[in-house]
C-alpha cells in the first residue's frame, strides 16, 4: 500500500470528502487510466469521464470488477469502493441523465492517481514566487498533464530546500509542467503564469522576500523564448512594469516528496498567488 497523507488519509480511509471544484482531476481530460491512490489498481477509463458540474470529477462507468458498491452509512446513498483495497472512492448516482449510461460515479480527485497514455507531449518550466501557488493553477488546467515543484537556474547540484532557502544556490523556486500542445498552447500557459502571479515584484512574491522567489521563465526551444518575449511586450505597453527574467532551462531539480502537490495534500489554497485577468 502507498503511505498518504493526512488529508488523504481522511477521505481514503475515514470517508470525508474534499471541497467541491478544489481536486485537481476535476478539470483533467487527458487520455489515461485513473487508479487508486493507495493501491494503484485500475479504476476509471478516460474514455468515460464526463463533465457534469458538479464539482468532481464524473465517470459514467468503471473498470469491469474495479469498483465496489455498498450502502452509505447515512442509509440514502450509495458509496463506491476500491474493490482491491477498499479505498473510499465516493458515491455513485443513477437516474440524472446526463449520458445514455445514466450513471454517475462522482469520485474524490484525492482518491485517485493517473497514468497517462504515450503521446507527444511537450514541457514548460516557470518560476512566480513559492512553487506551492504556482503549481497549484497549472494542476487544475485543462491539457496540463503533471506538474512537478524543484529548483533551477543556480549552481549547486542537487540542492536541498533548506540550501535554496539560505540565498546562497542561486536557485529559484519553480514548477515543471508536462502539457499536451493538441490541448493547451505554450502561449496559454505562460499567460497563466503571467496572471497568476505580480511580474513587477523583484526578488520576492507577497510576503517572500529572496531570489529564490523571483519572477522567471526557463525556455526549452526558442519558440517559448520568442513567445515569453511578446508577452513581457504586451504587458509593457499596457504599462505593467514586469520585471521577469527570461532564460534557458539549465538542469532542473526535483524538490523534496512533501513539497509535491502541497495544496492537493494539504487541502489549502495559495497565500500569494491570486488570479488577475491582464492580458
Amino acid at each position: 500500500m502507498n503511505e498518504l497523507t493526512p488529508f488523504e488519509k481522511w477521505v481514503i480511509e475515514n470517508k470525508g470528502t474534499e471541497q467541491p471544484f478544489t481536486g485537481k482531476f476535476y478539470y483533467h481530460n487527458e487520455i489515461g487510466v485513473y487508479t487508486c491512490k493507495r493501491c494503484d489498481a485500475p479504476l476509471y477509463n478516460s474514455k468515460d469521464k464526463f463533465e457534469a458540474n458538479c464539482g468532481w470529477p464524473a465517470f459514467d462507468d468503471e473498470i469491469e470488477g474495479a469498483v465496489k458498491k455498498v450502502k452509505d452509512a447515512d442509509g440514502k446513498r450509495i458509496e463506491i469502493l476500491c474493490n482491491n483495497c477498499d479505498a473510499h472512492l465516493g458515491h455513485v448516482f443513477e437516474g440524472e441523465g446526463f449520458t445514455p449510461k445514466n450513471t454517475r460515479h462522482c469520485v474524490n480527485s484525492i482518491s485517485l492517481n493517473f497514468e497517462a497514455k504515450d503521446s507527444k507531449l511537450s514541457t514548460a518550466i516557470f518560476a512566480s514566487g513559492c512553487f506551492w501557488g504556482t503549481e497549484y493553477y497549472f494542476l487544475r488546467t485543462k491539457g496540463v498533464i503533471s506538474c512537478e515543484v524543484g529548483y533551477i537556474g543556480g549552481t549547486t547540484e542537487n540542492p536541498t530546500y533548506e540550501e535554496v532557502c539560505s540565498g546562497n544556490t542561486g536557485h529559484a523556486e519553480a514548477c515543471k509542467v508536462v502539457f499536451d500542445p493538441d490541448r493547451i498552447s505554450y502561449e496559454s500557459l505562460a499567460k497563466l503564469f503571467f496572471e497568476t502571479h505580480d511580474p513587477t515584484q523583484l526578488n520576492k512574491q507577497g510576503p517572500d522576500i529572496g531570489t529564490q522567489y523571483r519572477s522567471e521563465i526557463f525556455y526549452v526551444d526558442e519558440e517559448q523564448k520568442n513567445m515569453a518575449f511578446i508577452l513581457i511586450a504586451q504587458l509593457k505597453a499596457k504599462r505593467i512594469d514586469v520585471v521577469t527574467k527570461v532564460t534557458e532551462a539549465t538542469q532542473f531539480y526535483p524538490a523534496e516528496d512533501y513539497h509535491q502537490d502541497y495544496y492537493e495534500k494539504t487541502a489549502g489554497k495559495p497565500y500569494c498567488h491570486i488570479y488577475e485577468k491582464k492580458f
